[in-house]
C-alpha cells in the first residue's frame, strides 16, 4: 500500500512538471444562434499559422487545427468564428478519418486524399457528423461552414439525386442547429429556394467567375449574409456586381492562407 501510494505521489509530482493543459473549452453559445448580415466583412483561411489579427469581424477557420484558445482570443477580439468541417467528403488526414467505413468512399474530389461520400448513408455518417459538430461547440465557435454540400451534381461513384442531396443537407443544418450553432450553405446553388430557410447563411466560391451570383439573392433577400470569394478574377471585374447584390466579396488564393482582397 505505501509503495502504490509513493507511485501516486511521484506521478502527481511529475505531471506538475509538465507544460499547463490548454484553457478548458467554452461550453458553446447560449443564446439565440448568430445571424450574419448581408455585407459582413470576413477573413477565410484555412492553410498556414492562423493570423488572428486581420481587420474582419467574421473569421472562418479549420475546425480541426483552429483551438479552444484561439476561438476564445478571437472572440475576446469581438469577432465572430465560423467552424469549417468537410461533411460531403472523406479526408485522410483527419483525425477521425479511420471510422469512416470504406463502403461508404466514393470518388475522389479533385483535393489530394479527399474522396466524396455515399450521403444516402445518413445511419453512418449521423453520428460521424454529430461529433464533428459538437467538437466545433465544444471549442466555441459561433457556426460552421459545411463543405462538399453538392455531391448530386458531381461525380461520386454513387447515384445520388437532388432528394438525396437536400435530405442530407437538411440534417446537417438539424445537427447544427440542436447544438445552438448557425450554419452555413456551402455553394449547391441550384438548390438554394428550397434550402435559404434551413441555413442560416451561404458561403459561396466564384459564383462571379461562372456567372451565378444573382442566384444567390435568396439569402440576401431573408436578410442572411453570403460569404463570397473569387480565385481567378481581379476586383475589378466582381467587386461592383457584388456590392450591387450586397454580398461579403473579396478574393482569395486557391490555398485560403491568409492573404485576402477585400471588395
Amino acid at each position: 500500500m505505501r509503495r502504490l501510494l509513493l507511485l501516486v505521489v511521484l506521478l502527481a509530482a511529475a505531471a506538475g512538471c509538465t507544460s499547463p493543459p490548454e484553457p478548458a473549452p467554452s461550453p458553446g453559445p447560449t443564446g439565440p444562434r448568430w445571424q450574419p448580415r448581408p455585407g459582413t466583412p470576413w477573413q477565410w483561411q484555412l492553410s498556414g499559422r492562423l493570423d488572428l489579427t486581420v481587420d474582419a469581424p467574421v473569421y472562418d477557420v479549420d475546425g480541426h487545427t483552429t483551438t479552444a484558445a484561439q476561438v476564445t482570443a478571437l472572440h475576446d477580439e469581438g469577432r465572430k468564428v465560423i467552424c469549417y468541417l468537410s461533411t460531403g467528403a472523406w479526408e485522410d488526414f483527419r483525425p477521425d478519418a479511420a471510422r469512416f467505413p470504406t463502403e461508404i468512399l466514393g470518388r475522389g474530389n479533385g483535393w489530394k486524399g479527399e474522396r466524396w461520400l455515399d450521403i444516402r448513408r445518413t445511419d453512418v455518417l449521423e453520428p460521424l457528423m454529430a461529433a464533428r459538430i459538437d467538437m466545433c461547440r465544444a471549442k466555441g465557435f459561433d457556426a460552421v461552414e459545411p463543405d462538399n454540400m453538392d455531391g448530386y451534381r458531381n461525380t461520386t461513384g454513387f447515384p445520388l439525386t437532388a432528394a438525396d442531396q437536400l435530405r442530407y443537407n437538411r440534417l446537417i443544418a438539424r445537427l447544427a442547429h440542436d447544438r445552438g450553432l448557425s450554419v452555413g450553405l456551402k455553394n449547391d446553388l441550384d438548390q438554394i429556394p428550397e434550402l435559404v430557410k434551413d441555413f442560416d447563411f451561404a458561403v459561396n466560391e466564384q459564383c462571379a467567375e461562372y456567372e451565378e451570383c444573382a442566384k444567390l439573392t435568396p439569402f440576401v433577400a431573408a436578410g442572411k449574409a453570403v460569404f463570397h470569394v473569387e480565385y481567378e478574377l481581379p476586383t475589378a471585374r466582381f467587386c461592383a456586381q457584388a456590392r450591387e447584390l450586397k454580398l461579403s466579396s473579396m478574393l482569395k488564393r486557391y490555398a485560403l492562407g491568409v492573404w485576402r482582397q477585400e471588395c
